[in-house]
């Protein structure tokens, strides 16, 4: 039997300020950007009674709260305290994956023989993290991942919670369909107007409602409401990879616009792995939306690749994937990185008279950049397209 954690640190980076600052402590307390573009990139718990959220803009987050005291992120600050959590993490299991600074899932199945039972196990982190940073943490308990964030979060903050069979309709069929994943403001009104406000509802409806509701993502979205989840918890620690991102100056709202730069970080990263000789088993993205929450997505191939054409169709596919959970997302950055790396033995299949036409097209463009320059040359697929229909 599967057991999932998802520890989710309680308003991180305002409370790694109220730790290193006492007299922020009790205080309403915003974290981000004080001007331009500036947004909440934090808020703690005391400044979340006015309605300020992530993502919101700092000049409305004032409006509600003009007493909030708001200060700008410090990076490095919080790298260093999330590297301590999840040094306790992985003091319990290798079965570790980050989804940001402040979350993780982890995958505590076979853990029990060292450190208890799954409950022991959660109170045990928490206390650890209290300790070690002085900072509080939420932990769901599940069989799965998609459970498991949603059990962190029904006892916050300093929480836990535990879905299990024995409660798992009784919890979940009374909550908010707004509290499912894939399910955001724009989408809400829609799924309201078929008739479907819980998840209990959800689970329950018919085809025809389903199709109201969510049209060909009817069945996914009732199988989450369900609490089905097969994916499992991808270890990403100390993994040895190369990679391309950029931060966008202004946010990527258009899937065509975001497929055209993933193309582009595809192309990169392909290219880093041939200069230094490497194949990479496993195509990653990295996907950060507008209110600073960060996914990642990955693949696993075989053979290992190198080439470019293999990489963005992969790429792609994550992203594709992804979509649709997401319809009104801004993206603020993308990435696409390579890992489960492996030497490249620069030689040619026995029974292969020569490369194939993707090889000796991406070695061809690689020379052509080095000798010329890297702006030099741009594939045709890379070019920015219309508006997708």
């Amino acid at each position: 039997m599967r057991t999932i954690l998802h520890v989710d640190m309680d308003a991180f980076y305002a409370s790694v300020e109220e730790q290193d600052d006492p007299s922020l402590r009790g205080k309403p307390l915003i974290v981000g950007g004080t001007s331009g573009r500036g947004v909440v990139a934090a808020a703690n718990y005391a400044v979340r009674r006015f309605g300020v959220r992530s993502a919101m803009p700092i000049a409305e987050a004032l409006r509600r709260c003009p007493q909030a005291i708001c200060v700008r992120p410090r990076m490095d600050r919080y790298r260093e305290v999330s590297d301590q959590v999840f040094a306790i993490f992985h003091g319990v299991t290798p079965l570790v994956e980050g989804l940001s600074l402040d979350e993780a899932f982890l995958d505590v199945s076979a853990s029990g023989r060292l450190f208890g039972d799954p409950q022991r196990i959660a109170i045990d982190i928490r206390a650890q993290i209290r300790a070690r940073t002085g900072l509080t943490a939420s932990v769901g308990i599940a069989p799965n991942k998609l459970l498991a964030k949603i059990a962190s979060d029904l006892n916050k903050p300093d929480g836990l919670f535990r879905i299990g069979a024995d409660n798992l309709h009784e919890v979940l069929d009374r909550l908010p369909v707004e509290r499912l994943f894939g399910i955001g403001p724009k989408t809400l009104p829609t799924v309201h107007a078929a008739g479907i406000r819980t998840f209990g509802e959800l689970r329950r409806a018919d085809e025809a409602t389903l199709w109201r509701a969510f049209g060909r993502h009817g069945k996914t979205m009732r199988d989450r409401a369900a609490g089905l989840d097969d994916r499992p918890v991808v270890p990403d620690r100390d993994e040895k990879s190369v990679s391309a991102e950029e931060t966008f100056q202004q946010d990527l709202r258009e899937p065509g616009a975001m497929r055209s730069e993933l193309l582009r970080l595809a192309d990169r990263t392909a290219a880093r792995l041939r200069a230094q000789g490497l194949l990479a088993g496993v195509i990653m993205v990295k996907i950060r939306r507008a209110d600073f929450k960060t996914f990642t997505r990955r693949r696993a191939l075989e053979p290992a690749t190198q080439d470019t054409r293999t990489i963005a169709r992969i790429a792609l596919e994550l992203l594709d994937e992804w979509l649709p959970t997401q319809p009104d997302a801004a993206l603020r950055l993308l990435g696409v990185g390579g890992a489960g790396l492996r030497a490249a033995s620069g030689q040619t299949d026995l029974f292969t008279a020569s490369p194939p036409p993707e090889s000796r097209l991406d070695t061809a463009v690689d020379d052509i950049r080095r000798r010329f320059g890297k702006e030099l040359l741009t594939r045709a697929s890379h070019l920015q397209r219309g508006p997708s229909r």
